[in-house]
């Protein structure tokens, strides 16, 4: 976009926290904003992720940089709701398998080189610094403690993010059904909702989860794709100690606002199948795994059941790294596909507003633009 232009009217296609997160933006920009969902608010992805704020672990120094910014901003909302129920900052402590895949040590020194904090735990010192872990669960290795962590409860958070965004004067239309974006004389002019009906815009963001790639196909930009299909279990409120977000070989444990857990794994995902019309199956094998492997590592062994659970696509790109940013080939065309939704939903937020409303690219988007993949796949 022209960088002394700033648009007059945006619409953002998608009720997750990238697009509540930028349209509330946009808002505060002073930009007019329409914001479209296919369902409720938070009806995807964002209603059924573990929602852990993180940079642990190994990955490129520019997405380790973009996922510290978006931890940066979560601390500013915690100031701003310290009581929140919903976003808490109570550290995650990690440990890994007992075999040849175990990296802890190697992820130690990799993270303390970067001056993100760790501590190093054997599993008799993880009660005292972190409460409610059975350490005889900790394997031998032990396990790496990261005291600047925390989690979100994504549907609360965007439940907030929305109210301030009406109150700005930005307007959202639940229960849509399927967008479809406009593109005439190679740029993006509006977008068409389910019964018909036009919404002219100067720009668009499309942040509607998964089905981005598909979408964005359509203007001749290809996305590689590697969503696969993720299960969230949530338990009933129990009384129990545990305040940091744990992530163990074979089970994944993150405190929820009404006392109980939700509970996610690789393992349990490959478990589940989808059916052509688009259900899924979901074995109750898998389920009550899920509880057993959350019981085994949680102090006092404690008897879990199962409040809900939420199954669908986890948006990943191809790649791994996230994609955001305007379409080369269709001026006007914003994008907003990647994984750690949570811990990248504020800043990416803020600064795709800031380049819809601007023109202007930020060098931490630098190296996740769509362009990176081949504009031809048609």
């Amino acid at each position: 976009m022209n960088a002394s232009t700033k648009p007059s009217k945006v619409v953002v296609i998608g009720g997750g926290i990238f697009g509540v997160s930028t349209a509330l933006h946009l808002a505060r920009l002073g930009v007019e904003t329409l914001l479209i969902n296919d369902g409720p608010l938070a009806n995807g992805a964002s209603g059924r992720s573990l929602a852990w704020l993180n940079s642990a672990r190994k990955r490129s120094d520019a997405y380790h940089r973009l996922r510290l910014a978006g931890i940066d901003r979560y601390r500013t909302l915690a100031a701003r709701y310290p009581n929140a129920p919903w976003l808490r900052f109570d550290g995650g402590l990690t440990w890994d398998a007992d075999d040849a895949s175990n990296e802890i040590a190697e992820v130690f020194e990799y993270e303390r080189d970067l001056g993100y904090h760790a501590q190093w735990l054997t599993s008799e010192k993880v009660a005292a610094v972190t409460p409610g872990v059975d350490p005889s669960a900790v394997t031998p290795q032990g396990a790496i403690f990261n005291p600047g962590e925390g989690w979100v409860d994504l549907p609360s958070l965007i439940g907030r993010l929305a109210e301030e965004f009406r109150a700005l004067g930005g307007e959202i239309i639940t229960d849509a059904g399927p967008a479809a974006v406009d593109i005439r004389d190679a740029r993006a002019r509006c977008v068409i909702t389910a019964d018909g009906t036009r919404r002219d815009a100067d720009a668009v963001l499309l942040a509607a989860g998964s089905k981005v790639p598909t979408i964005v196909a359509k203007a001749g930009q290809q996305i590689e794709d590697a969503t696969p299909i993720a299960l969230l279990v949530r338990t009933k409120p129990i009384r129990h100690p545990l305040k940091a977000v744990l992530n163990t070989p074979r089970v994944a444990i993150r405190p929820m606002p009404n006392g109980g857990f939700a509970l996610d794994s690789a393992w349990s995902e490959e478990e589940v199948s989808a059916n052509p019309d688009g259900s899924y199956n979901i074995r109750q094998s898998t389920l009550q795994g899920l509880l057993r492997e959350a019981s085994r590592v949680l102090e006092g062994n404690p008897v879990l059941e199962i409040e809900d659970y939420g199954v669908g696509p986890k948006p990943i790109p191809g790649d791994g790294e996230p994609v955001f940013g305007e379409l080369s080939s269709a001026p006007g065309y914003f994008v907003a596909f990647s994984h750690s939704g949570a811990t990248l939903g504020l800043i990416a937020g803020e600064l795709l507003a800031d380049e819809i409303a601007t023109g202007r690219r930020h060098p931490l988007l630098a190296d996740f633009r769509p362009e990176r993949f081949s504009t031809s796949c048609r």
